[in-house]
Order: structure tokens, then C-alpha cells, then sequence
């Protein structure tokens, strides 16, 4: 009789509580775009102009946190600051400890940082009050941007050689219901309940995370047991080392560039996306620019699980993300440029992203071993995080560090664009490189395929996912994506 995790049914179970784990944090990270306006709101407004959910820039008084621009700049800054750090350890720590050391650690960081930074929020009018959020923000970074890299080795673990790209896109299609639901339900939460309670209910989805990373946990558990390999998988995992980091190859140093500036072109623009709506174009409220920001999550939703099954099929990874940083382009130059409706370029901005996201972070596995998988995954990240984290400081002193509810100048937004233009452009560069040198040593990230082939049995952790000088088809590599 055929044991239960051998079965179909168990490995979706897992998926299904994997891709919980970071329903809520992708929830948390994106609540303060949605409530710009109260972060950056008055201390005090007298009763007859007070809003706290309906301002559109039109003079109305917001009642808020009173931070200035650079301050709530500096909240996503921390963050991805602090991802840049941990990610490097996390995933040395992963690949050495195990799956279940880091869903149980990093899922906890992120229930104990949104705790803090939703406490903090108690705090306005002190001192205590930017000390304690950059804290909770520190904290929630350093659980979050780890936790995804457990999660996909997870993933990829259960559904190697079965339906692995459709897995790693319903994981994605997951994480973006949460940034979606994010911009669809917080402003509406928070004109009903107010900011504090808004930022309590976001605690309260990352312990529902925290919940599914103790199943899950259980499940891979006794799933591996049943299977045998527990033993075997901590064997391997004692054969790590941080010298393993010297054998990552120049196409994946050019990789990590491209992925990084791309990104730095997508997450600040988004952190202040609301605004930025608000203060060009007239007539849209608080809630409805909110929805026009989330429109680049909406698209990601939609499209992750078939664009992942796409590039999975036809292969051209390299192509697809020099293709894709050609076509970001004109999003900056319409927004920065033009009154085109900004829905056009958020839902656009979104398609690229997709395809972005489903080419890049699935061509690692193909260039680095796979033994070493979860520290280049953290590698890649940390940099990816240092980018974005400079680029919010960047826009923070573009934009003005003074006024928190006066409207910016239209001269400091299109500064902001042109920023944001000129990675987008650094982004073209590198994976044109980044093309050439693949070409030239195999074409393995651009090389097609008609169908997908299991990994050989053979195949070692100390291996690529696809040998260089192999002239065989590629094997299904996962569509993996990073927030």
C-alpha cells in the first residue's frame, strides 16, 4: 500500500500551507502605501477639517502619525536594509539547519516585528514613536525576506520533477493575494476602525503564518520520514560550506545585478505610488489611488501561475528579462511625462513584472549548485534589498523631507521618475551582458525547450540543475519570485 506523502494529494497539502506562510507579511509589508496619507499626516486637526480616509490632496486635513517624507521612506528603507543583512545568513543557515529551523525562526520574526511596529503606532506625538516602528519594520524584514527562501526550498523539494512551475506559481499567486487584498480592504478597514486597529489586524494574519508554518513543518516532517529521506537530506546539508560561495559564477553575479535594478525601479515607485496619484492627477481619492497602485499586484496575481508555466515550456529566460526591462521603459515616461490615466501604466508595470519575476529568479537554480541553492537565493537577495533600500532613501530626498501633508511638486515626482528610469536603463545593460556571456558559455538560460523533463535520478546536490556542457533539454526549473 502506497505510503501517504507518495500520494498527490499530501504534497498539495503541503503547498497549500507553504503558500500561507507568507499570505499575512505580504499583507503587512505594503500597509503603509496604502496609508500614506495617515503615516504622513497632522498630529491634530481641528474638527471641522479633520479626514482620516478620505483626503485626495485637495487641502482637507489628515489626522496621522505626522512622520515627514524621508521618514516614511525610511520605513521601507530599514526593511529592505535589514533583508540585506539577514538573507546572506539565512540562507547559509537554511541550507546547513534545515527547511524546518527556518519556517519556525522566521516565521516568528515576522509576527514579533508587525506586534512592534503596530505597538509603535500607539506611540504619535513622542519620541518613542519612529524608534519603536523602524524596529517592528527591522524586525518583520528580517523574518520576511528569509521566510520566502525557505519557503520555496520547500517547494521545490516536494514538486521537483511533478507539476514544480505550476506549484511556484499558485506560491507566488498567493503571496500577491495578500499585497492585493492589502490595497483593496486596509483603507477601507481603517476609515471603520482606524489606523491602530488596521495595523493590529495585519499582526493578526502573520500569526495565522506562523500557524502554517507549524503544519507545515509537520507535514514535512512526517512526509520525509515516510519517504525516507530525512536522514539523507541532513547529510547533505552537513556538506555545506561558506566557502561553496566561490564557486557562483559570473552569470550569476550579472543575474543579481539585473534582478536588482529592475526591482529598484518597482518597490519604491510603489511605496509612494498612492501620493504620487493624488498629488498629478485630480480627482482620485485616497481609496481609489490605492486601488490604481495595487493594479501592479492585481496583474502579478492574474498572470504569476501561467507566465511561470510559460517560461517553464519555452525557456529564453535571458531574453524575456532584457525583453522585459526594454518594455518598463515607457511606464516612467508616461508617468513622469504625460496625464495618460495612471492605470494604464500600473497594470502595464504589472505584466512586466510578471514576466520579470517568473525569467529571473528561476535562472539561478540554473547556474549555481544546488547544494548551495539557499545561500545564493539569500546572496541575491541581500543585494536586491540593498538596492531597493538605497533607492528609498534616494526618492526620500527627492521628494522633500520637511511637509508631511502638503502636496509635492510636480517637478519632484518627475525627479522621482527619472530616477527610476535611469535603474530601468542600468537593468538593460546588465542582462544585455548578461545575454553575451551566457551565448557564450553554452546559452544554458536561454536555450528552449518543447516539454519538461524530470531531474536524473543521478543528479546530486552538489550539481547544477543543468550541467553547462549538457546539450540535453532543460529540466523544469521553479518560477520564483522575491518581495
Amino acid at each position: 500500500m502506497a505510503k501517504a506523502a507518495e500520494q498527490a494529494y499530501y504534497r498539495f497539502v503541503v503547498l497549500f500551507f507553504n503558500c500561507m506562510l507568507t499570505f499575512g507579511s505580504y499583507f503587512c509589508f505594503d500597509i503603509p502605501s496604502v496609508l500614506q496619507e495617515q503615516f504622513q499626516g497632522n498630529l491634530t486637526c481641528s474638527n471641522e477639517t479633520v479626514s482620516n480616509s478620505t483626503g485626495n490632496g485637495t487641502g482637507v486635513c489628515v489626522e496621522g502619525l505626522g512622520m515627514t517624507p524621508q521618514e516614511y521612506n525610511l520605513l521601507y528603507a530599514v526593511y529592505a536594509w535589514t533583508n540585506a543583512v539577514v538573507v546572506i545568513m539565512a540562507g547559509f543557515l537554511i541550507d546547513k539547519l534545515g527547511n524546518r529551523f527556518g519556517v519556525f525562526l522566521f516565521s516568528f520574526l515576522t509576527v514579533l516585528g508587525s506586534a512592534i511596529f503596530a505597538l509603535g503606532s500607539h506611540f504619535k506625538g513622542t519620541t518613542y514613536l519612529l524608534p519603536l516602528m523602524l524596529t517592528g519594520r527591522l524586525l518583520f524584514g528580517s523574518g520576511n525576506g528569509s521566510l520566502t527562501i525557505v519557503q520555496n526550498r520547500i517547494t521545490a523539494f516536494w514538486f521537483r520533477g511533478k507539476e514544480l512551475a505550476l506549484a511556484f506559481g499558485l506560491t507566488l499567486a498567493f503571496s500577491r493575494l495578500g499585497s492585493v487584498l492589502n490595497f483593496f480592504l486596509t483603507q477601507r478597514f481603517e476609515s471603520q476602525y482606524g489606523m491602530q486597529w488596521t495595523l493590529w489586524g495585519g499582526t493578526f494574519l502573520c500569526v495565522l503564518g506562523f500557524l502554517s508554518a507549524v503544519t507545515v513543518s509537520v507535514l514535512d516532517r512526517v512526509g520525509m520520514k515516510q519517504l525516507g529521506l530525512d536522514g539523507v537530506i541532513q547529510e547533505e546539508s552537513r556538506k555545506v560550506r561558506v566557502q561553496d560561495v566561490k564557486s557562483l559564477s559570473l552569470r550569476y553575479w550579472l543575474l543579481v545585478l539585473t534582478i536588482m535594478f529592475f526591482y529598484n525601479g518597482i518597490f519604491p515607485f510603489i511605496a509612494d505610488a498612492s501620493k504620487f496619484i493624488q498629488d498629478k492627477y485630480s480627482g482620485y481619492s485616497q481609496k481609489e489611488a490605492a486601488y490604481i497602485a495595487g493594479a501592479v499586484y492585481d496583474s502579478s496575481l492574474v498572470l504569476s501561475a501561467a507566465v511561470g508555466i510559460l517560461i517553464d515550456y519555452v525557456g529564453l529566460r535571458g531574453v524575456f528579462a532584457g525583453l522585459c526591462a526594454v518594455l518598463t521603459l515607457p511606464v516612467f515616461g508616461l508617468l513622469a511625462f504625460t496625464f495618460v490615466p495612471p492605470l494604464v501604466s500600473t497594470i502595464w508595470l504589472g505584466i512586466t513584472y510578471s514576466f520579470a519575476a517568473a525569467s529571473m529568479w528561476p535562472s539561478i537554480p540554473l547556474v549555481v549548485p544546488q547544494a548551495t541553492l539557499g545561500t545564493a537565493m539569500g546572496l541575491a537577495t541581500s543585494i536586491q534589498m540593498i538596492g531597493i533600500g538605497i533607492s528609498n532613501l534616494v526618492v526620500g530626498q527627492i521628494l522633500g523631507t520637511k511637509s508631511s501633508d502638503v502636496k509635492i511638486p510636480l517637478w519632484r515626482w518627475q525627479h522621482m521618475m527619472i530616477f527610476m528610469l535611469a535603474n530601468t536603463i542600468s537593468c538593460i545593460i546588465t542582462s544585455g551582458i548578461l545575454n553575451i556571456v551566457d551565448y557564450r558559455q553554452g546559452g544554458t538560460l536561454n536555450k528552449t525547450t518543447k516539454r519538461s523533463t524530470a531531474p536524473s535520478p543521478a543528479q546530486t546536490d552538489r550539481e547544477p540543475l543543468m550541467n553547462e556542457e549538457d546539450n540535453e533539454e532543460i529540466s523544469n526549473a521553479p518560477s520564483i519570485n522575491r518581495t
